[in-house]
């Protein structure tokens, strides 16, 4: 039965969890959003509210 051969699927295993492991990782993390979030020390005051006409 060669089905239950390891010798040629191993090899594609592992080089793909190589792959996924070492490869991948700086790609997808190179991908992080360019907005850095601002504290909120230095968020800018709320401004006077609009008077809605209608109330």
């Amino acid at each position: 039965m060669p089905q239950l051969n390891p010798t040629p699927w191993f090899p594609i295993m592992a080089f793909s969890w190589l792959v996924f492991l070492i490869v991948l990782p700086p790609k997808i993390i190179a991908h992080a959003t360019p907005n850095v979030p601002t504290p909120l020390s230095a968020r800018k005051e709320k401004g006077n509210t609009w008077n809605w006409p209608w109330l």
